[in-house]
């Protein structure tokens, strides 16, 4: 099936085109005609299927009618859970509706508000925000009563964020008579529930199983000792010859100390946490984006939202908290059909945690060991703490200091990473 058959008009199908799109994925060929007739919708698909065209171009599609208008009002709202992916929505619609009049406008934190209700003024069609900020600006006085169609993107993902408050408070003050589109990379309890609250007879579209990962993804995980994670990561980037890979953390101590690791091995590298400032997470991603920086360093801040062409790999230096997240993380690479290869790195803490993953996938991820990085069988879990413990000792002063507190009788003892990464592990 082509775009055309799906109806869509000559100024999105020329955008579209200028943009390399050749053939509807299948969240589009199913999503598409069922925006266009005004249908709510609970879709569940992986990342990097195309869902943010899904809902896009249809929804340009009906505000064509506006175009001529010159008193404008908020006729489509599209939430998301972070500033970055409302951005890249943004980005996306802007690209999309290029050849059209249509204004678009993103509400997120971190910008100053009262510059963003002077844009407003001028009128906007589409807004795409943050539920926070976007509930922010209703109780400042924005007027949303000709919204007619509301999209909850990564919708799994802001009720793990916490913003199931805010959408229960911003959905009643929508009008009764708008369509919602309803849209999450996996599929839980949390969705369910909140499908019930805000959709009206959805036509659900399941466009892969559950949580699972695509197809075109190749998934290994490579066993190493905890103290030589690092060095295996440099040489598994180096001996192949990456020339762009995302690696993923599972916090901000474990990124900022990589980050320095990787600098110290040559590697270009960018870092991306929430503890980094909005303008400089922009920089950061522009920078990897432009083939600028080699290596990103992230947390799973930036494991939704990022919308990368052809990043061919992705890397899990530590598994994350949540098993779900694992397929939020190896979306960022085998987008839209293309092939992308996502590794993990495996020490004796993770080995039991990985099969959690597993249960989520619906697959077994290979285990294989690098020749010359391979674990030391005789080493149990307690001996690579103790080891871990002596590294961490052998690091300079100045950097110690950052990893101390006094207990209780005033004697100043150490915290590790490790002894950290130690009690949020599910068996401890």
């Amino acid at each position: 099936m082509s775009f055309e058959k799906l109806g869509l008009i000559k100024p999105l199908l020329g955008a579209i085109k200028e943009l390399g799109y050749q053939h509807p994925t299948t969240i589009q060929k199913r999503a598409i005609p069922l925006v266009l007739a005004k249908s709510d919708i609970f879709a569940t698909a992986q990342t990097g299927t195309g869902k943010t065209a899904a809902f896009a171009l249809p929804i340009l599609q009906r505000l064509r009618k506006t175009e001529a208008t010159e008193d404008r009002a908020v006729k489509a709202v599209i939430l998301s859970p972070t500033r970055e992916l409302s951005i890249q929505i943004y980005e996306d619609i802007s690209n999309y509706a290029k050849h059209m009049k249509v204004e678009c406008a993103v509400l997120v934190g971190g910008k100053d508000i009262v510059s963003q209700q002077k844009a407003m003024k001028k009128g906007v069609d589409i807004i795409i925000a943050t539920p926070g900020r976007f509930l922010e600006h209703i109780e400042n006085g924005l007027k949303i009563n000709s919204v007619e169609v509301l999209v909850l993107d990564e919708a799994d993902r802001m009720l793990d964020m916490g913003f199931t408050k805010d959408i229960r408070k911003i959905h009643p003050l929508l009008p009764k008579k708008h369509q919602t589109l309803l849209f999450s990379a996996t599929y839980s309890d949390k969705v369910r529930k909140l499908s019930k609250l805000v959709l009206r007879s959805p036509a659900f579209l399941e466009t892969s199983k559950k949580n699972s990962t695509v197809d075109t993804i190749n998934q290994i995980a490579y066993m190493v000792d905890t103290t030589r994670k690092a060095e295996l990561l440099a040489y598994i980037i180096g001996s192949r010859n990456f020339p762009q890979v995302l690696v993923f953390t599972r916090t901000k101590v474990s990124a900022n100390e990589l980050f320095e690791e990787l600098k110290k091995d040559g590697l270009k590298c960018g870092l991306l946490h929430g503890d980094i400032s909005q303008a400089k997470r922009l920089k950061t991603l522009n920078e990897f984006k432009e083939m600028k920086v080699r290596v990103l360093v992230a947390t799973d801040i930036a494991s939704r939202g990022l919308d990368i062409e052809e990043l061919p790999f992705v890397i899990n230096y530590e598994l994350p908290s949540v098993p779900e997240d694992y397929v939020h993380r190896v979306g960022r690479t085998g987008r839209a059909g293309r092939h992308g290869e996502a590794i993990t790195l495996l020490d004796i803490y993770e080995k039991y945690d990985v099969r959690d993953i597993e249960r989520v996938i619906g697959q077994k991820i290979p285990q294989e060991t690098v020749e010359g990085f391979e674990p030391d069988p005789t080493i149990r879990r307690k001996d690579q703490e103790d080891l871990k413990l002596k590294s961490e000792h052998k690091k300079p002063q100045k950097k110690k200091a950052r990893h101390f507190s006094k207990n209780t009788s005033g004697v100043e003892t150490k915290k590790t990473r490790t002894s950290k990464k130690r009690r949020t592990t599910k068996r401890d």
